[in-house]
């Protein structure tokens, strides 16, 4: 290396920022509800939990119907007025509808940003009866 000393310094400096800063992970998943791959009824909201705070206006969540009792060939719908927010306890995404869902197949399609500001995605999908 042409510069040791320069090297020394970035390192100590790194190692001194690391001290000072707590190290940021993505978020993640803690529960949900209705859990994945579940049998619910009456269900007028769907939530997800996760490990660290999110920040309300980079996160959200859809719900698209995947699949109708009696039709074979549904093809998936996405569900309107859904109302998204984060919960008071700043860790909980949640999905609302005015009604309970419809008997059928559904996936939540959720993404969310947390302090570390790292954008995280996933799914999930229930029965609703």
């Amino acid at each position: 290396m042409r510069h040791p000393l320069l090297a020394a310094a970035l390192c100590a400096g790194l190692a001194v920022s690391g001290l000072a800063a707590p190290a940021m992970a993505h978020p993640r998943l803690v529960s949900a509800k209705p859990a994945d791959t579940t049998t619910a009824s009456h269900v007028t909201e769907v939530s997800v939990t996760f490990s660290e705070p999110l920040m309300a206006a980079m996160s959200g969540m859809d719900l698209v119907m995947t699949g109708m009792p009696g039709m074979d060939h549904h093809q998936p719908m996405k569900m309107t007025g859904v109302k998204t927010s984060v919960a008071p306890d700043g860790v909980t995404l949640l999905a609302k509808v005015a009604r309970p869902l419809p008997p059928g197949t559904y996936e939540a399609d959720w993404h969310v940003v947390s302090t570390d500001t790292h954008r995280v995605t996933g799914k999930l999908t229930f029965t609703v009866k």
